[in-house]
């Protein structure tokens, strides 16, 4: 801006609208310098741009990770992801297992999965619709954060609203693979076991808790994959933003 100035002052050839126009250019050059810049020092895109290529590469995250989750098996067979036993009942699995009911302590945990991939098969809608209302405050150090930092901000901006519409369909979802009346008999069988301190466990709770953990991890193999895999980028928008954090 200094250099334009005193440039005018030794060229007294130019018009008021020719050093307006000068002037203009200068102004803009100096918004342009203070937008925020990308590490190749390229002009970055606008922050409702990166927030919109989050909110795609999280919605990528439930289309090619969280599906998965649905399958038979998604969550029984994925070591990431299994639910077992609460803490507070692995007392109850050793002690069946103790007195030759290991068939039923494994059912019991097979029904709990099976439950979430049903659960999670019904309520894949719920999550899109988390991500696409999602407000995001700072999307710029989202992007530039750690390889789940958009994950991170889902499931802290958004748990609580989708517990509350993701329990019911789990509560559904215990009665439909009938995982409630198999607890009830694991329940009621190790109440019956001589000295042990009588259960009651909040199963519904337990299984949505365990379901959205498990939905929030696959979303962020995803997320992860397109902030290190640049093929994972399958489209121009996603290609734009993360290139910025390369």
């Amino acid at each position: 801006m200094k250099k334009l100035f005193f440039l005018a002052l030794f060229i007294p050839t130019l018009s008021f609208g020719q050093l307006d126009g000068l002037l203009k250019k200068a102004s803009d050059k100096v918004k342009a310098k203070t937008a925020s810049t990308s590490k190749s020092g390229n002009v970055l895109t606008s922050n409702l741009d990166i927030a919109s290529g989050l909110k795609e590469a999280l919605q990528k995250g439930v289309t090619e990770q969280v599906t998965k989750l649905t399958a038979l098996d998604g969550f029984y067979k994925n070591d990431a992801v299994k639910i077992l036993f609460p803490e507070e009942l692995q007392k109850v699995d050793k002690t069946l297992r103790s007195i030759g009911m290991s068939s039923l302590a494994d059912e019991g945990i097979k029904v709990l999965n099976r439950a979430a991939e049903d659960a999670v098969k019904e309520a894949t809608p719920i999550f899109v619709n988390a991500i696409t209302s999602m407000k995001i405050a700072d999307a710029k150090n989202i992007l530039i954060g750690s390889d789940n930092s958009a994950t991170t901000y889902l499931q802290t901006s958004t748990s609580t609203a989708l517990y509350s519409k993701f329990s019911p369909v789990i509560q559904q979802s215990l009665e439909k693979v009938g995982a409630d009346k198999i607890w009830a008999n694991i329940i009621a069988k190790y109440n019956k076991v001589p000295l042990v301190t009588k259960v009651n466990p909040d199963l519904n709770n337990y299984v949505t808790d365990k379901a959205m953990e498990g939905v929030f991890k696959m979303i962020a193999v995803e997320e992860k994959d397109i902030r290190t895999n640049i093929s994972a980028r399958t489209s121009p928008l996603l290609k734009k933003v993360f290139a910025l954090q390369d």
